[in-house]
């Protein structure tokens, strides 16, 4: 079985889901303390002139984690359907596919942050036809193990003698000798990012995976999560 870990993000890009529909478990850190700046809240999108951010606004303490962080706005959802209607109106495939994404949007639970995430990511995961579990870190026991040690304790418990699925930077600063004293075969999902037309001079990486959607349409979004 194939376990993969990340920080439930917002609306992420095409590699997060690419890994997500590699894995049979994906687990989110909702417990993890919440960073500032990052895509835990926020993701690229393409705007008439350029990449933008789009961001939720959240009210958050130092040293908060994810699962206790909260939107702060009421109103947030309706300002980033009308950021997404202008930036990708003209987009090949938006008439198909807004009714569906604007859906999601509307149907958001007034709840934290992680919860939010996990929204998104198990709705457009479900429409682009993955198949993948996801659990929540918070209810799997780990003590008080963190880094590389507490990777191995969510596979472990949750797939003993499994597989982790790692983003290829996480050789950076993981401990290989650790995954392999825990029995666990450490893999890396070794993603290229495909290259689509973006009406634009100049492709750009990296934007949620919504960008995607906009342009090819869930079939071909689809199909490209599975060859990239």
């Amino acid at each position: 079985m194939i376990v993969a870990i990340h920080q439930p993000n917002y609306v992420p890009w095409l590699g997060y889901f690419h890994k997500m529909a590699a894995a049979d478990v994906f687990v989110l850190l909702d417990d993890v303390q919440f960073t500032k700046n990052s895509f835990i809240n926020r993701v690229r999108v393409l705007g008439p002139n350029g990449p933008r951010w789009m961001s939720v606004p959240v009210t958050v303490s130092l040293g908060d984690p994810i699962m206790e962080v909260m939107p702060a706005q009421l109103d947030w959802t309706s300002r980033h359907r009308d950021i997404l209607r202008q930036a990708y109106r003209r987009a090949p495939a938006f008439e198909a596919v807004w009714p569906e994404i604007s859906v999601l949007y509307a149907s958001v639970p007034v709840a934290d942050l992680a919860t939010v995430n996990r929204h998104f990511i198990d709705g457009l995961g479900a429409r682009l036809a993955i198949e993948t579990k996801t659990l929540l870190s918070s209810e799997i026991e780990t003590g008080d193990a963190s880094g590389t040690e507490r990777l191995t304790k969510i596979v472990s418990a949750v797939a003993p003698g499994g597989i982790y699925l790692s983003g290829h930077g996480g050789g950076k600063y993981q401990d290989e000798a650790a995954f392999e004293a825990a029995g666990i075969t450490l893999r890396y999902d070794r993603f290229c990012h495909p290259r689509y037309d973006q009406l634009t001079s100049e492709f750009v990486e990296g934007l949620s995976v919504l960008d995607a959607v906009f342009f090819l349409g869930w079939n071909e979004t689809r199909a490209i999560l599975k060859t990239a």
